[in-house]
């Protein structure tokens, strides 16, 4: 999820989802500007609601889906006037694209950079690789930990329930690694991914519901072989969206099913075996797979003070320490802030330092 599903909508022209509209004050033109808007308003009123997880979305028994927060989407850049980052889009598939950030070159024809595989948030149905919101981030991030990013854009829930955004993101992740695969020529190669990528340092990473992507991506890659012997070196976990029927730290202890978690989940994964104990939403459930498993070599995870999920990330990070596996974790705890907070506002001095942390993690 990003930052909507447990804080209150903001208010800000990037985040509307509707437009204003500027006619002459004719008196026929206003006439018919009424009428319409009336005729708008019955067609919207008799549309029978089958889910309603206000502010978050909305979905009609006609099967239309009403989303009620994000931001709009922005074309790529060849340079962005702030960063310097260069964005271009590309198809993995046909149900898979994402969008290619590379930072500036100081030798363009040989220098290698760490590769960043990012997953967006959003709770599974909102929100994209492409949205005003997670360009501007990624530029930041991108420019600051001077690495390649391929930011994944996948299938979103309900048209496409889970699992498919695990699909796809698993697939996105194959298609870079198989970058690195000498004897891959069944497809044809990203010319910045084959000419810039460091293979020896690739990282996968999210915000919320990317954040639990980017989990179990790192499950599967410890038993999963990925082309070209591509192994993960590093996961970044922000604010990642976890949940569970037994409340941990601040989680609501009554009425467990009408958490906007909770409902999240049973919306974007109706058919989920075990429901909000499934390993997928669940990492800390009895059965789930191994942390000591696991598919890389270091770990960070960005919590915030004020986010409803902070609690189940400490204990996550902690049954990481304590599962037997071998490699680093690093938790970050950020004072005073809420869920997803240097996405929606990059300028405060804790967003740029967050970011920063970030940048270190995959540059050093």
């Amino acid at each position: 999820m990003l930052a909507h599903p447990f804080l209150s909508p903001i208010k800000h022209p990037h985040f509307t989802h509707q437009t204003a509209t500027s006619l002459p004050p004719h008196a026929a033109v206003n006439n018919l500007l009424r009428h319409l808007q009336n005729q708008t308003a019955m067609a919207t009123t008799t549309k029978e609601v089958l889910v309603d997880i206000s502010p978050v979305i909305k979905q009609y028994t006609d099967g239309s889906v009403e989303r009620l927060f994000g931001s709009p989407h922005v074309p790529p850049s060849p340079e962005d006037p702030t960063t310097g980052v260069s964005s271009k889009d590309t198809t993995i598939s046909p149900t898979i694209s994402a969008r290619l950030h590379l930072p500036k070159l100081t030798h363009p024809t040989t220098q290698t950079l760490p590769i960043l595989v990012y997953y967006h948030g959003g709770g599974f149905c909102l929100e994209s690789a492409f949205s005003f919101l997670d360009h501007r981030y990624i530029n930041l991030l991108s420019s600051s930990a001077g690495a390649l990013v391929i930011s994944v854009e996948y299938r979103l829930a309900p048209e496409n329930p889970l699992p498919a955004a695990y699909d796809d993101s698993w697939e996105a992740l194959k298609w870079v690694c198989s970058h690195a695969d000498l004897n891959q020529t069944h497809f044809e190669k990203d010319q910045w991914i084959a000419n810039h990528g460091d293979f020896s340092r690739v990282f996968i990473g999210g915000d919320s519901a990317g954040a639990n992507i980017a989990h179990n991506l790192a499950i599967r890659a410890g038993s999963e072989p990925l082309p070209g012997n591509v192994k993960i070196f590093g996961a970044i976990l922000s604010h990642p969206y976890f949940w569970g029927s037994n409340p941990i730290g601040n989680e609501p202890k009554e009425d467990i099913e009408q958490s906007l978690p909770y409902r999240m989940w049973v919306f974007v994964y109706p058919t989920a075996a075990g429901g909000i104990d499934n390993p997928l939403i669940n990492p800390l459930v009895d059965g789930a797979p191994s942390l000591s498993g696991l598919g890389c070599s270091k770990i960070l995870i960005c919590l915030a003070e004020k986010d409803p999920l902070t609690g189940r990330g400490l204990v996550y990070a902690e049954k990481v320490k304590k599962s037997g596996w071998k490699g680093e974790v690093e938790v970050v705890e950020v004072e005073g802030e809420d869920h997803c907070f240097h996405i929606f506002d990059t300028e405060t001095e804790k967003s740029k330092n967050l970011i920063k942390r970030m940048a270190n993690f995959i540059s050093q």
